[in-house]
């Protein structure tokens, strides 16, 4: 498991998002989150193949779809569909992976840490952004 210092280095580090099942739904806490996340300075990258635009950015319908690099994919879906979005973010050579509060998935954990990346899981990342960096 990551320890805070390794966390607050990957949220300094990182500079660009791809937030996996952001909507336009403003109930959402994607959407609060992605929000929160853009107005402390990251970009913001949807990924919602049923969205063509969130907050001002093009959204794309999987991780290895996105033409930028991407410093976290940040996971927002069951936790049933996390392997598939783990196996996009290595095609796509993400630097991180970071499972949402609720997104509990240890076998796409080990895949993701086994290839390199290191796993931020059952995490918030606005809280720990604001409990690490504030």
């Amino acid at each position: 498991m990551m320890n805070d210092s390794d966390i607050a280095r990957i949220l300094r580090d990182s500079k660009t998002i791809a937030v996996v099942g952001l909507s336009n739904n403003r109930m959402r806490a994607s959407f609060g989150v992605s929000r929160f996340l853009q107005r402390q300075g990251y970009r913001v990258i949807p990924v919602n193949p049923n969205e063509t635009e969130v907050l001002g950015e093009r959204a794309y319908p999987s991780v290895k779809d996105v033409p930028d690099e991407i410093d976290i994919v940040n996971i927002f879906r069951r936790p049933s569909r996390v392997p598939e979005v783990v196996e996009d973010a290595l095609q796509k050579r993400a630097r991180c992976i970071w499972m949402q509060e609720g997104v509990v998935n240890h076998e796409a954990a080990k895949r993701a840490e086994s290839a390199g990346l290191p796993v931020v899981m059952d995490r918030c990342i606005l809280k720990e952004l604001a409990r690490l960096l504030s």
